[in-house]
C-alpha cells in the first residue's frame, strides 16, 4: 500500500494507517475494509490461514474498532446508541438506508448497531467516538444522518445546504483503535491519531 504508514506487521499480518483517499477494495488479503475517504487503521493477511482467523472474528463481532467522526450540528445526548436495520437505498444504490422491522421493505436488511459519545462540542460541529458494534457497508455514515446528524465533508450522505468546515476536504471519518486477537494468541490493539488535515480542520471551529 503506497503512502501508507505500516503500524505493526509479524509473518501473518500488516497494519497499516491508511491515508484518505486510497481505495482498500483493491488490497489482497484485506480482513475488511474502509471507505476510500476514511483514515486509519486497517489490516492485511499474509497468507489466507490468517485471512480466515480475522475475518472470523469480525463475523463474530468479537473485534471491537473505535473511529472519530466530526458530525453537522450538536447532538441532543452525550451518549447513545442507534439500533436499525440497513439496506441498500432503492432510490440511490450507492446508499445505505435505515429501515425498521415490520415496515415495508425491511424484509431481508440486516441489523445495525453503533454506540457513540461526545468528545468535544464546537459551535455547529460535535466531535464524536463511534463504537460500531456490527460492520455493515456505510453503518457509521447512514447511522449518523439518520441521527440528523450527517459526517461533516460526507457529499454522499449529507444533507442539501449543510455547513462544510473551512478547509476540509473529504468525510471526517478516521478509524482509530482496533483490537483483534492474532493467531498467535495475543490480544493486540492498534492506535492511530487523527491525521493532520483534520486536526487542521478542528483548528478552524469554535468550542462551546
Amino acid at each position: 500500500m503506497q503512502n501508507a504508514k505500516i503500524l505493526y506487521e509479524d509473518e501473518n499480518i500488516i497494519t497499516y494507517d491508511k491515508p484518505a483517499g486510497l481505495n482498500s477494495d483493491d488490497i489482497p488479503r484485506r480482513i475488511h475494509r474502509l471507505d476510500k475517504d476514511t483514515s486509519g487503521i486497517f489490516l492485511v493477511a499474509k497468507n489466507d490461514r490468517t485471512l480466515e482467523f480475522l475475518q472470523k472474528q469480525f463475523q463474530g463481532r468479537t473485534v471491537e474498532k473505535k473511529y472519530i467522526a466530526l458530525v453537522v450540528g450538536n447532538v441532543k445526548n452525550d451518549k447513545g446508541i442507534i439500533e436499525t436495520l440497513l439496506g441498500r437505498s432503492p432510490k440511490d444504490r450507492r446508499k445505505q438506508k435505515v429501515y425498521f422491522q415490520g415496515e415495508p421493505l425491511s424484509e431481508g436488511k440486516r441489523e445495525a448497531k453503533t454506540l457513540y459519545k461526545v468528545l468535544q462540542k464546537f459551535q455547529n460541529y460535535d466531535l464524536l467516538e463511534i463504537e460500531p458494534k456490527t460492520g455493515r457497508k456505510h453503518q457509521i455514515r447512514a447511522h449518523l444522518a439518520y441521527l440528523g446528524h450527517p459526517i461533516a465533508g460526507d457529499k454522499l450522505y449529507g444533507f442539501k445546504n449543510q455547513p462544510f468546515p473551512p478547509g476540509l476536504c473529504r468525510q471526517f471519518l478516521h478509524a482509530s483503535f482496533l483490537r483483534i486477537k492474532l493467531p498467535s494468541g495475543e490480544i493486540k490493539e492498534f492506535n492511530s491519531n487523527l491525521p493532520e488535515d483534520l486536526k487542521l480542520c478542528l483548528k478552524t471551529l469554535k468550542r462551546l
